[in-house]
């Protein structure tokens, strides 16, 4: 799509935020007012009966408290990073803190608050209920704003965006490689990258390597003494990035709620290397004073309306140092309230000369650092106001809106965007926003509007075996997909038959409509119990075969389906959605496509894009099982199973 003027893109993606934003804070009230705490416990989304302990300050100054509840909790989607609003009974009222869940373990949720939480956030009968972050969808439309007063070469990105100006290339330039171990188009996009003036797409296909390529850009642009923001749509992401740069030898400071960056990587983060600036150390010390104050100060008499009557604070001291009274106020009252109004004058200017340090702890190293990474939504906190960079760098391009990109790229005006266009896009609630084109990424548009020469496409993956990439690597990568040699013919090495057979690669296990769907009274998702059974039969003939659990991952588009097969299947055997797996990996994948019924209706399993990424998730061995008399309405399953037979691995599911 090609925009007339900055005012239309504005309003068009203002009012799509809009719609999603206020969609999301609906789903979360609606369900907490019509669902019992039970329920919405049973679901994994509250924990109830929770008691909650200080455990003092945590990194940046925030205030840790655990919570537990005498026994193992009950099995939840609540998580390290997420954001949790504590309450005693009712989460509805405003008064309710909410905090970022620090650590996780069976027995306990430990949150930190940004600031010291009020009382009723301890004690005992407390509930736990995860919360939507409205913060993000704020960032996005001052991202929009902001983008509308871009000036000189940032204003240039705008144009691009708009359609109005093609984005341009110098000849892609001579460069030494810091890794060594790229392969040809790897090397291509990164030469590209680097010559590219102002935007530039790297298409990185399963297992070609985005993530590798990505850090070879960015290390290319910091050996050029270029100051680089690099940003993803999720926490992981974004970790994965520091952890590639720093091993590499170049500074990467990662900025974020600690609470959200990988333990291992904390180090790395704004928060713990602050504690070691010097500056950050004496503010420290202030705040320390300014509380001392704060407590003398309470045992003074506060200045109420009742006696202060319309006299500002440093009114009060002026009469006092007098000895004077003013408004019927005796002398002495205004004395004993001038003694309150000058400790509070002394723990403000505490409080700014400790702000003031902290700010200027935080500058000197983020100026020092090489690279800052982030999330796109953490682009835009008040850490990295009117910072500009010479290069952002936005991993998982295609899994963010376009208004989540514009969040960094505010912050310069050369980006360079990695993704997969044919794997699944952002998710959206909202289905007026999604019709309005909220799901379309920033990626695909620019690809859209200004051609294929705005992009490369890696084109050798390093993860499946060629029987498996072959029919992904056709129907969505237009056959441009090569395996490497060192993956090309692996297979697992066990001594299985019939659908666990090493040697076949892809199998595809018809039920011919004996497992028919269903749904639960209530669910708009849907089960299989017959493809559950046969799925959980062939995970327990692998584990006897010798896979290890962490080497299978099962897999399904609907949540129930997910729910009934995880019953049966050990902890350490990774089962989840589509959505769940997407950039995740195994030796084995067993699919249940679950939709079996004799309108021959797949729903939305016909967003090929689920299709892609269910079956490029496995290195050595994928097992689908599924009903062709319902799948075989659509063409490219109906394909699917002919290439199964085709590589000798369809079976009938009735002999498993």
């Amino acid at each position: 799509m090609i925009f007339r003027n900055y005012g239309e893109y504005r309003k068009r993606y203002g009012r799509l935020v809009e719609l999603e934003r206020e969609e999301e804070m609906r789903a979360h009230e609606n369900e907490i007012r019509n669902m019992s705490p039970g329920e919405r416990e049973s679901k994994g989304r509250a924990l109830l009966g929770l008691r909650g302990r200080d455990q003092g300050t945590g990194l940046g100054g925030s205030h840790i408290v655990k919570y537990v509840r005498g026994g193992a909790l009950p099995e939840t989607e609540i998580s390290v990073g997420d954001l949790v609003l504590i309450s005693r009974g009712n989460p509805l009222l405003k008064e309710n803190p909410t905090g970022t869940v620090y650590g996780k373990t069976g027995y306990s949720v430990t949150v930190a608050f940004d600031r010291k939480p009020p009382r009723l956030a301890y004690g005992r009968g407390l509930r736990m209920d995860l919360y939507v972050n409205d913060i993000t969808f704020q960032r996005m439309k001052d991202a929009l704003g902001r983008m509308e007063k871009a000036k000189g070469r940032k204003a240039g990105i705008r144009d691009i965006l708009l359609g109005k100006r093609k984005p341009g290339f110098s000849k892609p330039p001579e460069i030494g490689m810091e890794d060594d171990t790229l392969d040809p188009s790897q090397r291509r996009a990164v030469s590209m990258s680097v010559g590219a003036e102002d935007m530039f797409l790297v298409h990185g296909p399963p297992g070609t390597g985005k993530t590798t390529t990505l850090i070879e850009i960015i290390l290319q642009h910091v050996k050029t003494g270029k100051k680089v923001l690099a940003t993803a749509a999720s926490n992981v992401a974004v970790d994965n990035m520091v952890d590639f740069i720093t091993r590499r030898g170049r500074k990467a400071v990662r900025v974020g709620h600690p609470a959200r960056i990988t333990r291992s990587l904390v180090h790395h983060s704004l928060d713990f290397l602050v504690q070691d600036a010097e500056k950050y150390r004496e503010a420290g010390k202030l705040r320390e004073e300014a509380d001392r104050i704060s407590e003398k100060r309470d045992e003074h008499e506060y200045p109420s309306q009742r006696w202060r009557r319309g006299l500002s604070n440093e009114e009060i001291m002026e009469l006092a140092n007098n000895g004077k009274g003013s408004r019927g106020v005796p002398p002495e009252r205004i004395r004993k309230m001038a003694e309150w109004a000058g400790l509070q004058k002394r723990m403000g200017e505490l409080i700014e000369k400790a702000k003031k340090l902290e700010d200027e702890a935080v500058n000197e190293i983020i100026d020092k650092a090489e690279v800052i990474c982030t999330t796109n939504s953490t682009a835009g906190s008040e850490l990295l106001e009117g910072r500009d960079f010479d290069v952002i760098v936005i991993d998982e391009a295609t899994q963010a809106t376009e208004p989540s990109c514009l969040i960094p790229m505010n912050h310069g005006s050369k980006v360079i965007m990695a993704g997969d266009h044919k794997q699944l896009p952002p998710t959206i609630m909202n289905q007026e926003a999604k019709r309005g084109g909220l799901e379309e990424t920033l990626f695909e548009r620019m690809i859209e509007v200004h051609g294929e020469e705005i992009k490369i496409m890696l084109e050798t993956q390093y993860r499946m075996n060629g029987v498996i990439m072959d029919f992904p690597g056709r129907h969505f990568y237009g056959g441009g997909l090569l395996a490497a040699d060192s993956v090309r013919d692996h297979t697992l090495d066990i001594k299985g038959k019939g659908p666990l057979d090493p040697d076949k690669p892809v199998v595809f296990l018809d039920t011919k409509g004996s497992c028919p769907e269903r749904r639960r009274t209530g669910s708009k998702s849907r089960e299989n119990p017959g493809e559950s059974d046969i799925v959980r039969k062939l995970v327990r003939q692998l584990l006897e075969l010798g896979v290890k659990p962490g080497d299978i991952g099962v897999i399904s588009p609907y949540d129930d389906q997910i729910d009934l097969m995880k019953r049966g299947l050990p902890e350490d055997v990774e089962t989840k959605t589509v959505d769940g797996f997407q950039g995740r990996e195994k030796e084995v994948i067993l699919v249940s496509f679950v939709r079996s019924n004799k309108k021959g209706s797949i729903g939305f399993l016909e967003d090929l894009r689920r299709l892609n990424v269910s079956i490029t998730r496995a290195r050595k061995k994928l097992i689908m099982v599924g009903d062709s008399r319902t799948l075989n309405h659509h063409r490219t399953y109906r394909e699917l199973i002919s290439y199964s037979k085709e590589k000798c691995g369809y079976m009938e599911a009735g002999g498993i």
